[in-house]
């Protein structure tokens, strides 16, 4: 496990996941309702930049690895697991959307741990839909943790809403276009 700079930052993503759990658990006289809203929003926002950064310090820095290859989008998929499963408990998402999402990124990723295993990973590479997919979800959920008006106009739960489910629509055409993609190589 190499040791550098982008890998450190995609760990410190995996040590925000307690943060942006355990923010809802402090007591009220620490930090208000909406106090946990907003810092587990600012909390979740920080570990989506952070994935952004490091991909970009890992090419500026000719760091890459390939243990950072595995580990950043388990980093990705653990926090939004961990904000789905949150935002379930919270009551602000339907607990079937967070299974359709979670289960589907499980799924996903097993299908290429095995087409790695067949030499094919190729044939799952990230696809366009699965981009938009994660455009939304990443929006929505910082949207549903906040979970108040915002500049006083914008309902966030309802936009974080329509974001997610359509995330969760995109998930399974998604999930459909790799097992699409997979199948001729499970018939040899």
């Amino acid at each position: 496990m190499p040791l550098n700079v982008p890998n450190l930052v995609t760990w410190l993503r995996i040590i925000m996941i307690p943060l942006i759990i355990g923010v809802f658990y402090l007591p009220d006289a620490w930090l208000s309702y909406t106090g946990k809203n907003v810092a587990a929003c600012a909390i979740f926002v920080l570990a989506a930049l952070s994935d952004w950064l490091d991909g970009y310090l890992a090419r500026a820095l000719d760091q890459m690895s390939a243990f950072g290859a595995f580990l950043d989008p388990v980093a990705d998929k653990l926090v939004v697991a961990a904000a789905l499963i949150m935002l379930v408990q919270l009551e602000r998402v339907e607990p079937v959307i967070a299974l359709i999402i979670i289960g589907r990124e499980i799924a996903i990723s097993a299908l290429r741990e095995w087409m790695a295993k067949l030499g094919q990973s190729g044939s799952v590479a990230v696809a366009y839909i699965g981009k938009v997919k994660t455009v939304s979800q990443m929006v929505a959920i910082p949207l549903l943790l906040f979970h108040d008006d915002l500049f006083a106009v914008l309902n966030t739960q309802w936009l974080g809403t329509i974001l997610i489910n359509v995330a969760a629509v995109l998930t399974v055409i998604s999930m459909l276009h790799y097992l699409r993609r997979a199948l001729p190589h499970a018939r040899g």
